[in-house]
């Protein structure tokens, strides 16, 4: 009787640790959640502004958005440096005070706005802090959790990261119409600013995590030799992720189809479902081996996609595309991850994230070239031959391991 008291003990035990995990790693992704909406409230209008309300023209205006993810690719590895060296609460609040510097910006852009120059140059500033605070945000909140839970949570946290940065973006961008229409742009700087201290207070009363000793950390380099593979597989299995977010809306309109929002609103439905209920068969099963299943899936919504002759297939096809590409990143994180020491592990991340980062940037383009030149259709085509090419590489990767096991 004593015996089977002690297994239903630590059966709580572990339900309660499980709990308490679980509420470390939502507090801690929540802090991305409040960082991302300051970056999403204004993607919306700020093309508006720019062209309109400044006069600048289309292009100043696409510039304008542009830079902030420059700004975010070029900071990665030395973001991912800084949550080694200095600890990821540390990046996290420098990251949220660069959020909280962008609205500030904002707010003397829209106050700005009788002196054109004036209030392009402080938004233009506005968007390199945004992109510098995303940056140390992302990758500061998955080595803070990841150090609060141990790494065999490390599938759970990047995924709910993931969630709670897509549901950020998601959120923030008609709210921010929202704003604007009530209050101006000037009223925008005023709410990402607040937003930007909210989660700073957030910040503050968590606690940090061990800074892990220096003499272990890799060089810059050898990390990115290790993350090099499964960073090239996300960034092909990225490019099918971009086609459907960049020109699912333009392929509808080109066939005269109504529904697009709907087939956005599946592929997001999915993303999100997927991510929520299966994320933890990456602990079982294996990063690789998940990868490899949701680049199969992501292929078969691709195809649908392309050869889509009614809206319903379409909507299906980026339904599967969204399922598929959901676990592509926290499984091949994983498998990246795995491959340096703790003591490196800011480091990587960054250095993996930028992967994601230079396929969505080149993806646009380029796809939008291949729309132009020959059919709408055509992009979706691209990603799934780039996503089936990641595809193969993961296969590649597997018999590699299987060589240096039996070795």
């Amino acid at each position: 009787m004593s015996g089977q008291t002690s297994i239903e003990g630590c059966e709580d035990c572990r339900t309660a640790e499980g709990a308490s995990e679980t509420l470390l790693i939502v507090s801690t992704v929540f802090v991305t959640f409040v960082g991302f909406l300051t970056v999403a409230l204004p993607l919306a209008v700020l093309p508006v502004f720019v062209h309109h309300d400044l006069g600048f023209g289309v292009p100043l205006a696409g510039v304008a958005v542009s830079l902030q993810y420059v700004a975010t690719v070029l900071s990665r590895a030395q973001v991912g440096q800084m949550t080694d060296r200095a600890g990821a609460k540390v990046t996290v609040i420098r990251g949220l005070a660069a959020c909280a510097l962008g609205g500030a910006l904002m707010l003397v852009a829209g106050l700005a706005v009788a002196t054109p120059l004036v209030s392009l140059a402080a938004l233009l500033a506005s968007r390199l802090a945004l992109g510098v605070g995303e940056g140390l945000v992302s990758t500061g909140a998955i080595a803070w959790a990841i150090g609060r839970t141990g790494s065999h949570r490390t599938a759970r946290i990047i995924s709910w990261n993931g969630i709670a940065t897509y549901g950020a973006l998601a959120l923030g961008a008609p709210l921010g119409v929202i704003v604007v229409r009530l209050g101006g742009f000037a009223a925008l700087g005023m709410v990402v600013l607040g937003l930007a201290f909210v989660g700073l207070g957030l910040a503050f009363v968590r606690p940090s995590v061990p800074v892990l000793r220096a003499e272990a950390r890799l060089a810059t380099g050898r990390v990115l030799r290790r993350v090099l593979p499964y960073g090239a597989v996300l960034a092909l299995s990225t490019a099918g992720f971009g086609t459907v977010t960049t020109f699912v809306t333009l392929f509808f309109d080109h066939r005269g189809w109504s529904g697009a929002a709907l087939c956005l609103s599946a592929f997001g439905a999915a993303f999100i479902l997927v991510r929520l209920v299966f994320a933890d068969a990456i602990d079982r099963v294996g990063g690789l081996r998940v990868a490899q299943l949701s680049l199969a899936v992501e292929c078969v919504g691709l195809a649908l996609l392309w050869s889509a002759g009614m809206p319903a297939l379409a909507i299906t096809g980026s339904a599967l595309t969204g399922a598929g590409f959901a676990l592509v990143f926290p499984a091949l994180g994983v498998e990246a991850v795995g491959r340096v020491p703790p003591e490196s592990r800011g480091t990587a991340i960054g250095l993996y994230s930028v992967f994601l980062d230079v396929s969505l940037g080149i993806t646009g383009p380029a796809a939008g070239i291949a729309a132009a030149l020959i059919s709408f259709a055509t992009p979706f085509l691209i990603g799934g031959t780039a996503t089936a090419a990641g595809l193969a590489l993961t296969f590649a990767l597997g018999r590699e391991r299987r060589g240096d096991r039996a070795g």
